[in-house]
C-alpha cells in the first residue's frame, strides 16, 4: 500500500513539473557583489536613510537611477539594491543624480542631469525616508544643454550651495554662484564662469582633496583617465589649476569615467569610486593621506561582475575539458570573450582568459558557437557578426585557422548568431542561426564528422519570425528526445518553439513571465549539474542574467559536458517500462554504458568494443527497478556524457 501511494505521488509530482519550468532568477552567479553593471555608469554617494553611512546611487544612459542601500556600516560598507526610491523619476530627467539640502530644511534633495537638462526633485519626506517630487522650472534659464552633469558645494563660504555643471558634447565645466540664500537658491547664466574644458562629456565632482579648506574639482570625460582642477586660491577667490600628478595612471584602462570621492571605510580620507562606459564600478582606496592621496585598487567591494562591454551573447562549452562549463560571449566591439570556469560543475566561478580567441574577431556585434566539428577532440569555433556572415575557425591546438570554404558564401543578411547542434542526428554538427530580421536558418553539415561542409537549407524554419535580432538556444525542453528552440529578440521577448516532428509550434507556457533586456540573447546549459538546462541571458548592456531551472527533470542543455552533446537523449522520459538512449560517436571507439541511481549505486553496466562512428540506439528494460531518478552515463575513455531519466 505504501509503495502504491509512493508511485501515485511521484506520478502527480512529475505531471505537474515536467512541462512547467519554475525559473528562479539568481544573478549572483555572474555578479557576486550584487552591484549592477550599467552602461555609462555614474555612481554617487549620500546618506539617504539617515543612518550614518553612505548609500549609493548609480545613474546610467539606459536605466532609471538605481538606489543601493548600505546595510553595512560607515567603516565596512555592504550594498544591496533598494526598491522604489526613484520609481517616479523619468530616465529622461535623470542620467545622473547628486544630493544636497538645497532648501535648508534638514533633508537631502535630489539634483539630476538628463536629456531634459538640469532638474530639482525636492525631498517632501524626511531625512530617513525621502520622497522626491519634481520642482518644475527650477533651473530654467541656464544654458546647460542636454545631459549636463551637476554637483553642488559652498564655493564662496556664504553658507549656500553653488553649482558646477559638466556639459555634454562640448566638455566645458561651468560654475554657477548662488545669488539666493541657503533656503532659496537662485542660479542665473549671468553669474556663471567657465573654468575649463575637458574635451567631451565632462563629469565633475567637488571635494576638498588637498585638505586646505576649499573645494577642488575632479572631472571624468569622454576619454581615459581624469582631469583634476586643484584650487590653489581660497574659498572666496578660487584659482583653478590642473594637477596631473594626483590621478596619474588611474582610470587609464577604462573609458568615459564618471567619478565620486567619498570616505567609504571611515578613515577620514576620500576614496575614489568611478563608473565607465563599460559599466562595472571601480574602487580605489586612499592609502596615502587626506592631503596627499595614494590610490590602491580594491576589487572586493564591487568586483566580480561579468560584463563584456556591450551586446553580450552567451554560449557554454567545456573548452578545457575539466568537467565544468566555460562561458563564451560575443560583444558589441566584435571581440570573442572567454570566461574560464575556475569553480566547479555545481558552483561556477569565472576568470576571463580571452587571449587565445583574439583571431576570431571579424566585425562588430559578434556571436560564437564552440564545438568539435571535425572530430579531432579540439573545440572549434563558428563566428557570426553584424555582417550576417558565418566563419568557421578550426582549432589547431595552438590557435585558430579560418577555413573559408566550409561555409561557402552563406550570408544571413545581418547580425548572424550561430548555435551548433546535430539537428539531423547523423553524427556531425549542424548550425542553427538567428539573424537581424528575426528569422532562423538551418545550415546542414553535408560533409563528414572529420571534414565539415555546411549548406543552407531554405525555409526549414518557415513561419518563425520573432521580429528583430533573433538569437536561438537549443535544448530538449519537453523531454521528448528532440531539440527545441528558445529565442530572444530586440525587445527582450523570450519565445519558445516546440519541435513537433515536422513543424515548430510556439508554446509560451514554459517560459511565461521571463523577459530580458534590449537585444536579449539566450543560452541553455546546466550550470548547477542537476541534469536540466538553466537559462542564461545576455543583453545590449553587456551583462548576464541567470535563471536556475528548478524542474525535477528536463532535457539536455545546448552544450553539456560531453562529445555526445547535444545528441545524447532518452525517449520516452519519464518511462514506465523500457527506455531508448540515442547518442552519436565522432569516430570508432570502445563505449561503456552505465546506469546508476541518484546515490551513485550501479544498476547496470554494459561494454561494447569498437562501436562505429555515427548514431547509435541502446534500449534498456528498466521495468525491474523501482520508480525514481536514475542517471545514464556514456563513457569513451577521455570523454563522457550523462543524462537524467525518471522511471514512473
Amino acid at each position: 500500500m505504501k509503495r502504491t501511494k509512493y508511485i501515485i505521488s511521484l506520478l502527480l509530482i512529475l505531471a505537474s513539473t515536467l512541462h512547467a519550468q519554475p525559473w528562479e532568477q539568481n544573478n549572483a552567479i555572474f555578479n557576486p557583489s550584487g552591484i549592477p553593471s550599467l552602461p555609462f555608469s555614474q555612481p554617487r554617494f549620500a546618506d539617504l536613510d539617515d543612518d550614518g553611512d553612505y548609500d549609493m546611487i548609480i545613474g546610467s544612459s539606459d536605466y532609471r537611477l538605481v538606489y543601493l542601500e548600505n546595510t553595512g556600516s560607515a567603516t565596512t560598507p555592504a550594498f544591496i539594491q533598494g526598491e522604489g526610491l526613484f520609481s517616479g523619476i523619468s530616465t529622461l530627467d535623470a542620467e545622473v543624480g547628486v544630493f544636497y539640502d538645497i532648501d535648508n530644511d534638514g533633508d537631502l534633495d535630489l539634483i539630476t542631469g538628463g536629456f531634459t537638462g538640469l532638474n530639482l526633485f525636492a525631498n517632501t519626506g524626511s531625512a530617513g525616508n525621502p520622497v522626491f517630487e519634481k520642482v518644475t522650472g527650477f533651473f530654467d534659464g541656464l544654458d546647460v544643454g542636454m545631459n549636463p552633469v551637476p554637483d553642488l558645494a559652498d564655493l564662496d563660504n556664504d553658507m549656500d550651495p553653488d553649482l558646477i555643471t559638466g556639459l555634454s558634447e562640448s566638455g566645458i565645466l561651468k560654475i554657477y554662484i548662488n545669488t539666493g540664500t541657503p533656503s532659496s537658491a537662485q542660479f542665473t547664466e549671468g553669474n556663471s564662469t567657465i573654468i575649463g574644458d575637458v574635451g567631451l562629456y565632462a563629469y565633475p565632482v567637488f571635494h576638498d582633496l588637498d585638505s586646505d579648506g576649499d573645494q577642488d574639482i575632479l572631472s571624468g570625460r569622454d576619454e581615459h583617465g581624469f582631469i583634476y582642477y586643484q584650487n590653489t586660491g581660497t574659498m572666496v577667490n578660487p584659482i583653478w589649476e590642473t594637477n596631473t600628478t594626483v590621478f596619474e595612471g588611474t582610470g587609464d584602462l577604462t573609458y568615459w569615467n564618471s567619478p565620486d570621492l567619498v570616505d567609504l571605510n571611515g578613515d577620514s580620507k576620500p576614496d575614489l569610486v568611478f563608473g565607465s562606459a563599460s559599466g562595472p564600478l571601480n574602487y580605489y582606496l586612499n592609502a596615502g593621506s587626506p592631503a596627499a592621496p595614494v590610490w590602491q585598487e580594491n576589487t572586493t567591494l564591487f568586483g566580480g561582475v561579468l560584463d563584456v562591454g556591450g551586446a553580450s551573447n552567451p554560449y557554454f562549452f567545456d573548452f578545457d575539458y575539466d568537467g565544468d562549463l566555460d562561458l563564451f560571449s560575443g560583444s558589441q566591439l566584435g571581440d570573442i570573450k572567454y570566461f574560464e570556469n575556475i569553480g566547479t560543475a555545481t558552483g561556477p566561478a569565472w576568470l576571463e582568459n580571452s587571449g587565445y580567441f583574439t583571431s576570431l574577431k571579424h566585425s562588430i556585434y559578434s556571436a560564437v558557437a564552440i564545438g568539435d566539428v571535425n572530430g579531432d577532440s579540439l573545440p572549434d569555433a563558428i563566428v557570426g557578426d553584424l555582417s550576417g556572415k558565418l566563419y568557421y575557425h578550426r582549432n589547431t591546438g595552438s590557435g585558430f585557422v579560418l577555413v573559408s570554404i566550409a561555409l561557402g558564401n552563406i550570408n544571413l543578411g545581418g547580425w548572424s548568431s550561430p548555435r551548433l547542434v546535430d539537428l539531423d542526428m547523423d553524427g556531425d554538427l549542424d548550425i542553427v542561426a538567428g539573424n537581424e530580421a528575426g528569422n532562423l536558418a538551418y545550415i546542414q553539415n553535408q560533409g563528414t564528422p572529420a571534414s565539415p561542409f555546411w549548406a543552407l537549407i531554405p525555409n526549414y524554419f518557415a513561419g518563425i519570425d520573432v521580429g528583430s535580432n533573433c538569437v536561438p538556444a537549443i535544448a530538449d525542453i519537453d523531454q521528448d528526445g528532440d531539440p527545441d528552440i528558445l529565442t530572444g529578440n530586440l525587445w527582450g521577448d523570450v519565445q519558445y518553439f516546440e519541435n513537433q516532428g515536422t513543424s515548430w509550434i510556439e508554446n509560451p507556457g514554459p517560459f511565461q513571465g521571463i523577459t530580458g533586456g534590449q537585444n536579449a540573447t539566450t543560452a541553455l546549459a546546466d550550470l548547477d549539474a542537476d541534469g536540466d538546462p538553466d537559462l542564461t541571458m545576455g543583453e545590449y548592456g553587456g551583462t548576464f542574467d541567470y535563471y536556475k531551472n528548478n524542474a525535477i527533470i528536463a532535457g539536455l542543455g545546448e552544450q553539456p559536458l560531453s562529445s555526445f552533446s547535444p545528441s545524447l537523449s532518452a525517449y520516452p522520459n519519464p518511462f514506465s517500462g523500457s527506455v531508448t538512449f540515442r547518442f552519436c560517436l565522432a569516430s570508432e571507439t570502445d563505449v561503456v554504458m552505465q546506469v546508476t541511481d541518484i546515490r551513485g549505486g550501479i544498476v547496470l553496466t554494459e561494454k561494447r568494443a569498437g562501436m562505429n562512428a555515427g548514431q547509435h540506439l541502446w534500449k534498456w528494460d528498466g521495468a525491474k527497478v523501482l520508480p525514481g531518478l536514475y542517471l545514464l552515463h556514456i563513457l569513451t575513455g577521455e570523454r563522457s556524457g550523462t543524462i537524467k531519466i525518471v522511471r514512473i
